[in-house]
């Protein structure tokens, strides 16, 4: 995996970039995302089902703990919050299991609580915030998004 690296000074940037890393998504891809509270990550997917073609309106899943994005795209988005969940028997019942991965991408919020339950090419995705709209984002992902932010 090679790490990429950029900066984000607004929201609406932010949006941009996801949406440029959404266009690039295919099934059975797995997005884990890392970063505090309010660090992006609901805006963030935003603009990977932007990017992925997705017309549902993207919402935190942290109380359902699970959204399912399929309007205007052969692909579906599966928004994962995970941060309630604290072992294997937990994971269970939010039904992540239940998902064909190879037929959707994953996003999955507070993945460091499930890391050993992730397929081995997960892509991580680190989102840092800097300052008020300001948020360093780092991708660690393959050849394909090379190419962003240049």
């Amino acid at each position: 995996m090679q790490t990429f690296r950029w900066t984000t000074h607004s929201p609406e940037e932010t949006i941009a970039l996801a949406r440029q890393i959404g266009a690039r998504l295919h099934a059975g891809d797995v997005l884990a995302y890392r970063g505090g509270l309010g660090a992006g990550k609901t805006t963030f997917t935003r603009g990977i089902a932007e990017g992925m073609g997705l017309d549902d309106l993207v919402t935190s899943p942290t109380f359902a703990l699970v959204h399912e994005y399929t309007q205007g795209a052969a692909t579906p988005l599966i928004h994962f919050d995970m941060y309630r969940i604290m072992d294997e028997e937990e994971l269970e019942t939010t039904g992540f299991y239940d998902y064909p991965q190879t037929e959707c991408v994953f996003a999955v919020e507070w993945s460091e609580n499930i890391a050993s339950a992730l397929p081995e090419d997960t892509m991580t995705l680190t989102l840092t915030r800097t300052g008020d709209a300001d948020r360093e984002i780092t991708l660690q992902g393959d050849e394909r998004f090379a190419d962003i932010g240049t």
